[in-house]
């Protein structure tokens, strides 16, 4: 008989070297959980639209406009002879408020001072940003931002709560324009 030390040798380096067999998952991801996050996210934008058309509704002074960005608008004070609109890189300076979407001050325009803001190049809340690009200098127009266009999940971490929908009024003070060669009417 051959050696059995050198038989038990190859064994044990065979074995060794083979390939292990793949552990199966415990469990499967569905997708569940992404898909109540969704559903509890489309009952969360369609409450705070229903809010504010219902308080949009009740306003019989104005006339406001559904914007392609989900908020709603309407100016207060129009410059029909504006003819430049702000665009990347122009500075603008402006005044604006925050209100809770029934009209409860949140933050006063003296609160916040006047702003210098560089066009798509500083952080705004998107309802904002969007907003200040329908304008023209000397123009004050109010905003209804669902909460996905305003502060979201986080809020501001001081006055303005997670998910919470606002009324913004905001006048457009000035552009200056990025190359300085453009009218700023």
């Amino acid at each position: 008989m051959r050696n059995p030390h050198l038989i038990l040798l190859l064994i044990g380096l065979l074995t060794a070297c083979a390939q292990p067999e793949a552990r199966k998952p415990v469990s499967r991801s569905t997708g569940s959980l992404i898909k109540a996050s969704v559903n509890r996210n489309q009952e969360l934008v369609a409450a705070q639209e229903a809010a504010i058309k219902a308080v949009i509704e009740k306003d019989t002074t104005a006339v406001y406009v559904a914007s392609a960005n989900g908020f709603w608008y309407t100016k207060t004070k129009v410059d029909s002879t504006g003819t430049y609109k702000a665009k990347f890189g122009d500075r603008l300076l402006f005044d604006y408020q925050v209100e809770d979407i029934y009209g409860n001050s949140i933050y006063s325009k003296e609160e916040l001072g006047p702003q210098s803001y560089q066009m798509d190049q500083q952080p705004l809340i998107s309802g904002l940003r969007e907003g200040l690009k329908l304008m023209y200098a000397g123009e004050s127009m109010i905003l209804y931002l669902p909460s996905y266009t305003a502060y979201g999940y986080y809020g501001d971490e001081d006055k303005i709560g997670i998910n919470y929908p606002l009324k913004v009024k905001v006048t457009l003070n000035e552009i200056v324009p990025q190359n300085n060669s453009e009218s700023n009417n």
